[in-house]
């Protein structure tokens, strides 16, 4: 299945991403951010030490003839260590393929071309597990040739829940010029690792946000909140491309928290909801306020720098699932819940509980919405039905244009593309990825037409794609 996907605009990643080098100073690295504390000699002894082969009296006669007990020391009969290849004499090396005469191909063009990204490329980051394997397929889209594959990916040690892309640079490239593209990871675990998307075959992450110290994961795991870190799953993510430095954080542990990429702390830690916390999300004008959605039934709105200033919006009965500013009209918002519906608020009246308008969108619960940048009152709902389906709210009277079974299975995740207004990618529970080409439908042309920047192409030849 695919939990989650992010698209990524044109021209932000490299064109030849690196190769993933675990030098001395990488190794240094890795071992600071995980916290690697050795046992003490003794202890680690007594916890792995066979009792049976602790006493040299007790250890088994048949297997005395092999010195297991001296088996890697050098061999002292005649003073010297025992190589590997210590009888191939004469054998000749060569530091570098260019110096061996008998090896003419130079695969180095080959293998740049093979993971060279051109600046028309658009990348989609895509969370996927499958046979209880986690990991991050990170695509590229060529949207001249309509063409989608798997570029590189990356593992991960739990269920990914959430994605959001950051320019901040950190880890390995912190004080290099320019800026950065990486892919920050929530998962059922408490803590936010973050990858560096211009790197293959990374081993470890750039930086891990909520990283516990050795001592307190000894410690019996707790789930009560904490101001330092999270202590239950990582369930949203949301980045202030404002103040860039700044990430926030939504938890099963009832907290939201902004994370500074700097330093890689806690910067806050807000705890106006009594639940698990669904979404958070940041404002698109107003660079300091949040919006949060729990399983409480409310949705929160305040200031980050205000926090007891909280105003709360009730949505029934039911869970939470999504929530969206409008960019067009950045003082209302949508929450999608478990039953179907799709609630549209005006963030100023905090005191009323009654949405501006309701829609009923699918019978079961809406697990993907989003809403478009560039067309006007054009959003998409995704469903657990299966069904994806485009709607025109405009003038705040909700109308379907049209839906779609893409074969994804439930829907989990649906997002228009950046740069491309009229590509949309969804996916689900089949683990699948599907690219659909809005302008290829009539209706939605028809619908649409005259709010984009962008103009629907009325011979679009454009199919839609699909990868497993």
């Amino acid at each position: 299945m695919i939990s989650a996907i992010y698209w990524i605009r044109k021209g932000v990643a490299v064109e030849i991403p690196e190769k993933y080098e675990l030098d001395d100073k990488e190794y240094d690295r890795i071992n600071q951010l995980a916290a690697i504390q050795l046992e003490e000699p003794e202890e680690k002894l007594e916890k792995d030490q066979n009792p049976k082969m602790s006493d040299d009296s007790e250890f088994d006669p048949e297997l005395s003839k092999y010195n297991l007990n001296q088996y890697d020391d050098d061999d002292e009969d005649n003073g010297q260590s025992i190589s590997l290849f210590g009888n191939m004499k004469g054998l000749a090396y060569y530091t570098s393929n260019e110096e061996d005469p008998y090896i003419t191909l130079n695969d180095e063009d080959d293998e740049q071309e093979d993971v060279r990204i051109l600046p028309t490329d658009n990348i989609l980051v895509a969370a996927k597990t499958e046979d209880e394997v986690s990991q991050l397929e990170i695509y590229v889209y060529e949207e001249a040739e309509d063409n989608l594959y798997v570029h590189h990916d990356i593992m991960l040690p739990s269920f990914p829940l959430c994605l959001e892309w950051l320019d901040f640079r950190l880890g390995r490239k912190v004080g290099t010029p320019g800026s950065g593209n990486y892919i920050a990871v929530g998962t059922f675990d408490p803590e936010i690792e973050i990858w560096d998307l211009d790197t293959l075959d990374s081993m470890y992450p750039d930086a891990i946000l909520g990283k516990q110290e050795e001592k307190q994961k000894k410690k019996k795991k707790s789930k009560k909140p904490n101001t330092e870190f999270h202590t239950d799953s990582v369930m949203s993510l949301s980045w202030n491309k404002n103040h860039r430095n700044l990430l926030a954080s939504s938890s099963a542990d009832t907290t939201v928290k902004l994370w500074d990429l700097q330093s890689l702390k806690c910067a806050h830690s807000f705890n106006h909801h009594k639940d698990k916390v669904q979404r958070v999300e940041w404002h698109p004008i107003e660079s300091t306020i949040l919006l949060t959605a729990s399983f409480d039934k409310s949705v929160a709105a305040f200031d980050s720098r205000s926090p007891t200033n909280v105003a709360f919006w009730n949505i029934g009965d039911a869970d939470p699932e999504c929530i969206k500013w409008d960019p067009f009209s950045p003082q209302y918002f949508y929450v999608s819940i478990e039953t179907g519906l799709v609630l549209y608020f005006d963030a100023r009246n905090f005191g009323k509980g009654t949405p501006v308008f309701t829609l009923h969108a699918h019978d079961s619960a809406v697990s993907s919405l989003d809403v478009s940048s560039s067309i006007q009152g054009c959003i998409v709902t995704g469903s657990t039905d299966k069904l994806v389906k485009i709607w025109d709210v405009k003038d705040m009277k909700p109308n379907m244009v049209t839906s779609r079974d893409l074969g994804v299975g439930k829907v989990f995740t649906a997002q228009f593309c950046p740069d491309s207004p009229f590509q949309l990618a969804v996916a689900g529970s089949e683990g699948k990825v599907f690219i659909w080409d809005l302008s290829s439908n009539a209706g939605i042309r028809n619908s649409f037409k005259g709010r984009s920047n962008v103009p629907f192409s009325s011979e679009s030849t454009i199919t839609d794609v699909s990868i497993t």
